[in-house]
């Protein structure tokens, strides 16, 4: 570890904390129906969808109207990106007549893109069209982030509102988060992409003389616009198959910080806007430095995992001052690498600009962890800060339990209603993880599809059902997962892993919507300071983590105490 690379670090952090605020505040007026800046332009073309749709924008939903028009909206998504998958080869702007998408492959991805996983069992330059990027992912990158940030502020409203029976209209929701948020980021970053270098054409490739003498053909499309949503978005999905360690998608040190600080910037800023719009902003630091904290934790591990080597290759002579720079781009080093793998899985982005199978047994063991938690660090565009309200429920029922008071949090009681959907849902993710894990390991044709025996093979499937089950959508690398068996289960997971989820917590969103908001009292457990902040952060460390312990020592852990006693499997 170097001093250079924790400024580095630092620095990404500072520049996130410095965008918080005043995105936040925006955000807020947006989901709150205020006037915003954009309004003279943006508040005529909202008006014209609701028209065109039939949508009354004054008409709330209940929190069951509300989840069910999220899953019809949602089903429609699934349904029209896999059939353009399938009609590829029929459908206009494919230079490259690429034919049509296999049908277990096409229900893979459409369920990826529509779940805000983006988990990708195909090589982007080779199998898809410019218009099944474009019309296709894209699109559900913008819509299903969107979803997620409508269904965080439902939740949201549930906590600010007293005695009420709605939350919200989530077609309302969706549409401001798409064209008031969503839409100009992604059009600035992109433009700032194009500067960059990343590439913005409907041409399908030009041929490169090499200094070989050979020709190479290099792929090119729309990259730039994919790539700014997919970082906002916190979806993650690239154009290219090794997604930001191509050059393409990420050629400089400055582009790899613009790529963080997409992912970061909404996702940590819609917590501030949680306490904006419930009234305590304190409430929403206190939530922001849980995240930190534990995100924070993760990049230390990591990078000094990697900072130090590997003592196999040290052992043979390799020396050990460069750590280790297998699977990690040169222009990036150890330091830029660790931090994008945990903030890509402390998210739910799934982005990568490293292959995380070639990290030391450690430094691979911290990207999955994070994700185990539950992504909430800061998770997803709204999925992270509704799964982090979740965790807030169970802490202050864990605080109640201890002192022999009512729970409360933010003047709402927690009663075992709310408690039996908080645990419905935050079990959701070891069922679906070590129970797909488990069938995988013992079927012979799923072990056939990863690269490696022994324990780093249980890691490679451990991380690939982590990674979909949380959302995510990075790889470990090493698996084969373009096969019938894992196109179908890993769907499965992703759909389990949004949706299973979900509804649970608009259960809660409307039970807690109907009760009285009580204004704090003596007795009341505050839930703005540091003592919450340990006890959340403990919460999150036992329930959402300890489950998975067993799995991670028979993998990634047993890979690092081999590691270091310079043996290989």
């Amino acid at each position: 570890m170097t001093t250079i690379g924790w400024l580095q670090i630092s620095l990404l952090f500072l520049a996130v904390l410095l965008a918080i605020k005043p995105l936040g505040l925006y955000m807020a007026r947006v989901f709150s129906c205020e006037r915003t800046f954009l309004s003279p332009v943006l508040a005529p073309v909202e008006g014209g969808f609701y028209r065109v749709s039939g949508v009354d924008p004054n008409k709330e939903q209940s929190w069951l109207g509300y989840t069910l028009a999220m899953l019809t909206f949602s089903l429609a998504g699934f349904l029209a990106l896999y059939a353009m998958l399938r009609l590829q080869a029929h459908l206009p702007l494919n230079p490259q007549d690429f034919p049509a998408v296999p049908s277990d492959l096409a229900f893979n991805t459409a369920v990826s893109f529509v779940t805000n996983t983006n988990w990708q069992n195909y090589a982007g330059e080779t199998t898809l069209s410019h218009f099944s990027q474009m019309a296709g992912l894209t699109v559900q990158n913008f819509l299903s982030a969107a979803t997620g940030m409508a269904l965080a502020v439902a939740f949201t409203r549930a906590l600010a509102r007293s005695k009420v029976t709605t939350l919200g209209n989530f077609w309302v929701d969706m549409v401001r988060a798409t064209l008031y948020v969503l839409l100009p980021l992604s059009i600035m970053v992109a433009l700032v992409f194009v500067a960059m270098g990343l590439p913005q054409t409907l041409e399908a490739s030009v041929t490169a003389k090499t200094l070989e003498g050979a020709n190479q053909v290099i792929s090119l499309g729309p990259v730039a616009s994919q790539e700014a949503i997919k970082q906002l978005g916190t979806n993650g999905g690239g154009f290219f198959n090794v997604n930001a360690a191509h050059p393409f998608e990420n050629p400089t040190a400055w582009s790899n910080y613009l790529n963080m600080l997409a992912m970061l910037s909404i996702s940590a800023a819609l917590v501030y806007s949680f306490g904006q719009m419930v009234g305590n902003r304190r409430q929403g630091w206190a939530l922001i430095s849980a995240m930190a904290i534990l995100l924070i934790a993760g990049v230390a591990i990591t990078y000094w995992a990697e900072a130090q080597g590997n003592p196999i290759l040290t052992a043979v002579g390799v020396d050990p001052a460069l750590g280790n720079m297998e699977g990690k781009e040169v222009r990036f080093g150890q330091a830029m690498t660790a931090l994008y793998a945990a903030v890509t899985t402390g998210l739910s982005d799934g982005g990568v600009n490293g292959m995380h199978g070639s990290f030391t047994g450690l430094g691979g063991l911290v990207p999955m962890f994070l994700m185990q938690l539950g992504e909430v660090l800061p998770g997803g565009v709204g999925s992270g800060l509704y799964g982090m309200l979740v965790f807030a429920l169970l802490s202050v029922f864990v605080a109640g339990l201890m002192v022999g008071r009512t729970p409360e949090f933010l003047g709402k009681k927690i009663e075992g209603r709310e408690m039996t959907f908080a645990m419905l849902a935050v079990l959701i993710l070891p069922l679906v993880i070590l129970g797909f894990t488990a069938v995988s390991a013992m079927l012979p044709f799923a072990v056939a599809s990863i690269g490696t025996s022994g324990p780093h093979g249980l890691s490679e499937i451990l991380y690939a059902y982590t990674s979909t089950a949380g959302n995510n959508g990075s790889a470990f690398g090493g698996l084969t997962g373009n096969t019938p068996w894992y196109n179908t289960t890993l769907g499965i997971a992703m759909l389990l892993g949004r949706f299973a989820y979900v509804v649970p917590v608009m259960a809660i969103a409307g039970s807690l919507a109907a009760k009285v908001k009580a204004p704090a009292s003596a007795g009341t457990f505050p839930t703005d300071g540091p003592l919450f902040v340990g006890l959340l952060i403990g919460i999150i460390l036992i329930l959402g983590g300890l489950q998975f312990f067993p799995a991670l020592a028979l993998g990634p852990v047993v890979e690092h105490l081999a590691m270091l006693a310079g043996q290989t499997f």
